[in-house]
């Protein structure tokens, strides 16, 4: 037996097309949104990084657990 369907309609097609183009505006707005905010946070990180931190040449490596303890023993 054959499954059945709804034929396509001129409605369904302007309506998944209205919704398509309701879904990329807010997506792309949200976006670059998060990418204004990103960048913002990006650049206030550099700056506190730049003007109260040093570069220590001394790496230390922790395992992949966190237990950070366990290279000092």
């Amino acid at each position: 037996m054959a499954t059945l369907k709804p034929k396509k309609t001129k409605i369904e097609d302007t309506v998944v097309s209205t919704y398509q183009k309701i879904e990329d505006t807010v997506v792309g707005t949200y976006q670059k949104i998060e990418d204004a905010v990103v960048g913002s946070y990006q650049k206030i990180e550099d700056k506190f990084v730049e003007k109260f931190l040093d570069v220590d040449e001394e790496i230390i490596e922790i395992p992949e657990d966190g237990d950070e303890t366990k290279n000092n023993k």
